[in-house]
């Protein structure tokens, strides 16, 4: 009989996939960055390739990152809890929101609160994690407020 037993490598998994959404980020802003007058001056002025990645492309290429990763935590925890949910996660002695959710899921007509609260908290989680992205988004890049460019 197979067993479903969590996968150790779940969550490393999830942040491999976010490495390679952040290097596609990551390229992408320093190939558009290279083209930036900006950098041609530097370029013109006799500044070393080093210099101009760590003063004029990196700096660039922080905040979106920083909200990139922000934003995928509360997919990951979705993710995560959606595993752990469905048993392919963390077991039950483990406290993990989805094996929360499914132990509780059994008592919902008579303790409803063992589902409601890890419900509302995970919900809560998730939806902060959502915010913070956003609101690093709103701080970081203001000319795009609201998604729009103003």
């Amino acid at each position: 009989m197979a067993s479903l037993r969590p996968s150790p490598g779940t969550s490393q998994a999830q942040s491999q996939h976010t490495q390679v959404k952040s290097a596609r980020l990551a390229r992408s802003g320093t190939i558009s960055a290279r083209h930036a007058l900006y950098v041609e001056a530097a370029r013109a002025l006799g500044i070393g390739q080093a210099r101009i990645l760590l003063r004029h492309i990196l700096p660039n290429l922080a905040s979106p990152l920083i909200v990139l990763v922000t934003l995928r935590m509360g997919t990951m925890l979705l993710a995560a809890g959606g595993l752990s949910f469905i048993g392919l996660g963390a077991q039950p002695p483990l406290p993990e929101w989805g094996a929360l959710l499914a132990t509780g899921r059994d008592f919902l007509d008579t303790a409803w609160w063992l589902a409601f609260f890890p419900g509302l908290a995970f919900t809560l989680s998730v939806t902060g994690f959502n915010l913070l992205g956003d609101g690093l988004r709103d701080l970081l890049a203001p000319e795009t407020q609201g998604g729009t460019a103003r």
